[in-house]
């Protein structure tokens, strides 16, 4: 990534533990999922758990909350000590973390974020931890291919949609953060 370029996706240089991801979703799976409140912009099933959120609301999936108020950790975080170890590589503000479960059969319609691009001074990223090859998940006509433990840039300026037509849950560990020098430090380096 060049300074002043707007770039579309980066595969970030990090890799997680799989199983430990996995072992600790276990842990949390049976939790109270929340469905995405864009109804219109989803067929089928798609739901979140919040990990960090405004006051630690765990019911609060919003992907930026008040601004006024720190967000902070929600009980579930508290037992999954390798998901919040993961989050802790991350040094730049976070403005929201969250697991989001696309359910078999269910599809993400075209559609674009607003003003979070790295351009824009704020970001997502993405870990998945479970997944299938049948994921379609395609950024500005392109698809990505996203393996469990793997660390992803994506810039959700750009239209894009995800399809799950496998047999199993997509989800993934989805980290929005405000750019700093940490971060840029690692983009610009790639």
């Amino acid at each position: 990534m060049k300074d002043q370029e707007i770039t579309k996706y980066l595969k970030l240089p990090f890799q997680f533990n799989e199983a430990k991801l996995v072992r600790e979703l276990a842990l949390i799976l049976e939790s109270t999922w929340i469905p995405h409140y864009n109804k219109d912009g989803y067929e089928g099933s798609w739901k979140a758990l919040s990990l960090y959120s405004n006051q630690g609301d765990e019911s609060n999936i919003f992907a930026f909350g008040n601004r006024d108020s720190p967000i902070v950790e929600t009980p579930l975080l508290k037992e999954c000590l390798y998901v919040k170890e993961v989050i802790q590589q991350f040094k730049f503000p976070l403005l929201s973390v969250r697991l989001l479960k696309l359910g078999v059969g269910a599809e993400i319609k075209p559609h674009r974020d607003y003003e979070l691009g790295y351009e824009d001074n704020n970001f997502r990223l993405h870990i998945p931890i479970t997944t299938n090859s049948e994921v379609s998940f395609i950024l500005d006509g392109q698809r990505l291919v996203m393996s469990p433990g793997e660390c992803w840039y994506t810039n959700v300026n750009f239209v894009h949609s995800v399809a799950n037509k496998g047999t199993t849950d997509r989800i993934h560990l989805v980290i929005d953060g405000e750019r700093n020098e940490w971060c840029d430090a690692l983009f610009f380096s790639l």
